[in-house]
């Protein structure tokens, strides 16, 4: 699963003294060239290597448009359609944890657990697949679906998350506003559709977009040299794209059994639970890495703690290598250079008021 983390990196100390002795003042911009220089052709290769800044979001001009992402917005704050009234989306994806919970696995309605990490939903419509399992087919799919999660939302069929919203005073009218042209906007369908339009402007620009675009000055030179062998070690075979990942499916400890190096309680099939082939055993989304960094725990059960621990776990049961804690810490670094901010809009509107009661 997380083949990214492929390191293997030569570490050369010289003296300060050796480094300054001959040198007069002419010397330095040649230096500095030369640094550039490797800047230079680090983006190159980036690129070359399948790596890519995130999509410009185009703006919002149609006003059903709009209205769909205002909508699902408040929806994804919505709590009263979980069976206890306190989970919503954001339960499990939360601004200050880059869109994940910071748990191993997720806690739900009723504090039933999820059977995996929550995964952050950040840039998530950058992905394939959605689910470390492959098993939710879009964003949309995903929202929907999980009105009806046993540890989500809990919910026994549509029709009663859909008739809490009807009795919310506003609704109505959001609905038909963002979905004008259907005769029953209000349903678990549009549900999914307003949630999805939404997210699909949760993207998370940072330093490493603006080194791709040639600001060179934007890594620092640990996280060009983590960037440099993320590359030349072939990570970015299946890291790749604007997300870093999430773009096909890899088996889970290649070399060595995942399990027992994590000390994880029991296996988890994977994606051969959903498509019943053996083929698929331990096989799962390989994960994008947009803010690796500050979604921890890590894994889709969420058994390692911290992102160091995480990389030299990757580059023992997928490559078989063991590093040191230099190498980890130059990837590390790299990866922390994938954080962005999180974008303005993820942040609640002002709830719609419950109906009176008894009306």
């Amino acid at each position: 699963m997380r083949r990214f983390f492929l390191i293997s990196l030569v570490s050369t100390t010289v003296g300060a003294g050796a480094l300054l002795a001959g040198l007069d003042s002419a010397s330095f911009p040649a230096q500095a060239t030369a640094a550039g220089t490797e800047a230079a052709r680090l983006i190159s290769d980036a690129k070359a290597a399948g790596l890519a800044p995130l999509p410009s979001l185009p703006p919002v001009s149609d006003p059903s448009a709009q209205a769909r992402v205002t909508l699902g917005r408040r929806l994804f704050y919505e709590a009263r359609v979980s069976q206890d009234g306190n989970v919503s989306c954001s339960h499990c994806h939360q601004a200050d944890l880059a869109a994940s919970d910071g748990l191993p696995k997720s806690i739900g309605v009723f504090g039933k657990t999820n059977p995996r990490n929550a995964p952050s939903i950040f840039n998530a419509a950058l992905q394939f697949k959605q689910h470390w399992r492959g098993d939710r087919e879009s964003l949309e799919d995903q929202a929907e679906k999980s009105l009806l999660g046993p540890a989500s939302f809990g919910n026994p069929d549509y029709s009663v998350p859909m008739a809490t919203l009807k009795g919310v005073p506003g609704y109505a009218e959001a609905f038909a506003d963002a979905f004008p042209g259907d005769k029953e906007p209000l349903t678990s369908k549009n549900w999914g559709a307003a949630i999805g339009a939404f997210e699909r402007r949760l993207l998370t620009p940072g330093r490493f977009d603006a080194f791709l675009a040639g600001d060179e000055k934007a890594l620092s030179a640990t996280e060009q040299a983590g960037l440099r062998k993320f590359v030349d070690l072939g990570c970015a075979a299946c890291h790749n794209g604007p997300g870093l990942g999430g773009t096909s499916f890899q088996k889970f400890g290649v070399v060595e059994d995942y399990w027992k190096e994590t000390s994880s309680a029991s296996p988890d099939k994977g994606r051969a639970d959903v498509t019943k082939n053996d083929a698929d055993l331990y096989v799962f989304k390989v994960p994008a890495l947009r803010n690796v960094a500050k979604t921890g725990p890590y894994f889709h059960d969420g058994s390692v703690p911290d992102l160091p621990r995480a990389v030299r776990v990757m580059a023992k049961v997928q490559l078989g290598k063991d590093l040191t804690e230099r190498e980890s810490a130059d990837i590390v670094a790299f990866l922390a250079s994938l954080t962005g901010a999180a974008p303005a809009e993820f942040s609640p509107l002002e709830p719609f008021p419950s109906a009176p009661s008894g009306k």
